[in-house]
């Protein structure tokens, strides 16, 4: 399995890296809309649809994204779009979970295969645009997840239930600890600072997402980290809910020892286009 892991992880990275360090975009948004149609494939799949209906499902993302990129929407700031995505998705996480696994059967089938293609797409368009802003602002942002997650499973592996009685979500995620997450919010907290030292020290051309942040204040770089946390921890949780419900452990076996593309993206979903959200809400700020 770690052999497995290790492969597929060292093969993603050959065909990201020199698509993200292109000097042109595009090659970046073609591999990224490529991964944001298997994903909407794996949604067909969780939302009980056979094989041609879930291809059919991929197709509309592709679609999506394809006229969004023909419409030139990849290029154009649009922060009326962030507040509103973020903001629904903010209460969508906070509803599915507090109504847990027995509530998503509950929502119309059709109103969950749209707002899955939609969280796709949103979060398709967000991730180009973060890479139309500069590699740093979206490495800044990636990183976060990535960091979060990594912290989160020592600290669950070594503190587990050591300072609370209570799981995370037992119901829906049994693995996942108090103390996972507070590890998790602790390293992107030291992280967002070693960040934004660095930005300044190497004087960089583009600010990362911390750097934006920190224009502002010091403590809205910290309030704004802890909530890209829960929300990173949400999307995770919303997708392991999902895959409860569907009776499966993975939502694909697309990618060997790593699941489907959706189990790496999950907590991608939410926190790309609520780092547009908060960057664009700075600004108007000013």
């Amino acid at each position: 399995m770690l052999q497995q892991r290790v492969i597929t992880a060292l093969v993603l990275l050959a065909i990201l890296l020199p698509a993200l360090f292109y000097s042109s975009t595009t090659p970046f948004t073609g591999v990224v809309l490529v991964l944001m149609a298997a994903g909407a494939w794996e949604w067909g799949r969780l939302s009980g649809f056979g094989q041609a209906g879930s291809v059919a499902v991929g197709a509309v993302c592709v679609a999506l994204c394809g006229a969004s990129w023909a419409l030139g929407w990849v290029h154009q700031p649009m922060p009326a779009l962030w507040i509103a995505g973020g903001g629904l998705w903010v209460l969508a996480a906070a509803w599915l979970l507090r109504a847990g696994v027995p509530g998503w059967p509950r929502i119309p089938a059709a109103v969950r295969l749209v707002a899955g293609v939609l969280a796709l797409w949103l979060a398709w368009l967000a991730v180009v645009h973060a890479r139309n802003v500069g590699i740093n602002f979206l490495l800044s942002v990636l990183v976060l997840v990535w960091v979060a997650d990594i912290f989160a499973y020592f600290a669950g592996r070594a503190f587990g239930l050591r300072f609370t009685q209570n799981k995370l979500a037992p119901g829906i995620s049994p693995g996942k600890s108090w103390e996972g997450v507070w590890g998790g919010l602790a390293g992107v907290v030291v992280m967002a600072f070693v960040w934004v030292a660095a930005d300044a020290h190497w004087q960089a051309a583009v600010p990362s997402f911390y750097s934006r942040m920190a224009q502002q204040g010091w403590w809205l770089l910290v309030i704004a980290v802890l909530f890209m946390v829960a929300m990173s921890v949400a999307g995770d949780l919303v997708e392991s809910l999902i895959k409860r419900s569907a009776g499966v452990k993975d939502s694909s076996n697309l990618l060997p020892g790593h699941g489907g593309v959706l189990d790496r993206v999950d907590a991608l979903l939410p926190t790309l286009p609520l780092a547009l959200m908060l960057t664009s809400l700075t600004i108007t700020t000013r």
